[in-house]
């Protein structure tokens, strides 16, 4: 058995592994479930913190308070450094994303029945695009998150490789493997040489032909799938009497999961009900105002996600609405939401082609395409992708735990 724990903090899910003999890597850490959605909710009525599942049943429950969701998109961005008010006092943010970490590592050190004080954790392959300053800092920033939260030693490992690594201990025979890790704030690409010979190697650079990655992720589509079909509700793309169209920051805050509390700024309030006066259709502002008197933003964005989601196994859905005022159904077609995500798909795309280019091999060297992260099952993504390489054999990992499984090995060889 190892000392290390592989932490996979995600954007959308967390896991925490531990190598053992014999047994699953991945640690049960909420209800016997291996994963911990990434989620804190403060829960003003009880003064008290919740996290993962119980944090979002706090919420939905109509409690009282302040619901903090996809922290990890916090990193590498201007709010890291900021602070917020929860339950009448100043919270940082980094001290909000430490607490979410120490929880994870309580819950997996109580799962494992010991302590951990070394961890590898797994990282996107670029926290920030085109900004190498700002994503070592980034790095920096969650280092020192993860040991105020107490763990000693850490290191770092992108995580589609550790995505390889998983895939490697299941496969009997040398393969050239492109995965494809599309999580909910990243999309992520390896392409790797793996086999039974190397995977007791400790150092895999010389395994590792390219990587590449863009900050486009799941909650990106979510956000894409509320401004295209659910805003127009509150009054996205509405006009004033002057025929200029509604300012759309507020509906960009709202559909983007760690701002959705900007919208209830007491500046923000103000705001929309100056701009009231000059609305052409003030029922979609009514409904818009009625939403953030509720601080329903978050609620809203958790129906579009679950729309989503269903879109990846229906064609078609209904979406009900019943907390708009009046309750409202939004009926939602996969070609839509295709179309609503195209941009973003193919910037994804257009980064999967510059990894194939910078490899500087044969495609169809390329034996395995190995996906993994939620975001991947979203079929017109998957379908592009594959058809990048459409002699390779395709192959789903466990979309929520190879990452972490991956990051429990490295853990395993580099800390022993």
């Amino acid at each position: 058995m190892t000392n290390a724990l592989g932490v996979d903090f995600g954007t959308s899910n967390s896991t925490a592994g531990w190598r053992r003999p014999g047994q699953p890597s991945l640690l049960p850490l909420e209800d016997g479930k291996a994963t911990l959605p990434s989620v804190v909710f403060f829960n003003a009525e009880e003064n008290a913190v919740s996290f993962g599942r119980a944090a979002l049943a706090g919420y939905l429950a109509g409690h009282e308070g302040r619901l903090m969701r996809s922290l990890k998109s916090l990193l590498g961005s201007s709010l890291i450094d900021g602070q917020t008010e929860v339950m009448g006092r100043a919270l940082s943010y980094r001290s909000l994303l430490s607490q979410f970490i120490a929880e994870l590592k309580r819950r997996a050190e109580q799962a494992a029945g010991r302590g951990f004080d070394q961890a590898v954790f797994g990282r996107p392959v670029f926290f920030v695009d085109d900004d190498a300053k700002a994503d070592k800092l980034a790095e920096e920033t969650l280092a020192d998150i993860a040991r105020a939260a107490g763990f000693r030693d850490v290191a770092f490992q992108f995580e589609p490789i550790a995505a390889a690594f998983d895939y490697e201990s299941q496969i009997d025979r040398e393969e050239l493997v492109l995965v494809v890790d599309i999580g909910g704030g990243t999309s992520d690409f390896s392409l790797v040489k793996l086999s039974p010979q190397s995977a007791g190697k400790t150092d895999r650079r010389g395994d590792v032909l390219a990587y590449a990655g863009v900050h486009i992720g799941g909650t990106d589509f979510d956000k894409y799938l509320s401004l295209s079909h659910v805003m127009p509700l509150l009054g996205l793309g509405s006009r004033l009497k002057n025929q200029s169209e509604m300012p759309s920051g507020f509906y960009f805050n709202l559909a983007t999961w760690h701002t959705i509390n900007l919208a209830y700024t007491r500046q923000a309030e103000n705001q929309l009900r100056d701009i009231y006066r000059d609305a052409v259709e003030r029922d979609k502002l009514d409904r818009l105002l009625d939403l953030i008197d509720q601080r329903a933003g978050h609620w809203l964005a958790i129906q579009v996600e679950q729309g989503k989601i269903a879109l990846s196994e229906a064609t078609r859905i209904e979406l009900e609405l019943e907390r708009l005022s009046p309750p409202q159904t939004v009926l939602l077609e996969r070609e839509q939401f295709d179309h609503a995500i195209g941009q973003l798909v193919g910037s994804i795309e257009q980064t999967v082609l510059r990894l194939l280019a910078d490899a500087g091999i044969d495609r169809k060297e390329i034996a395995t395409v190995f996906f993994t992260g939620g975001s991947s099952a979203v079929p017109y993504l998957r379908r592009r992708i594959s058809g990048l390489l459409p002699e390779a054999r395709h192959v789903e990992g466990d979309l929520f735990g190879s990452i972490g499984a991956g990051l429990a090995l490295d853990a395993a060889r580099r800390f022993g």
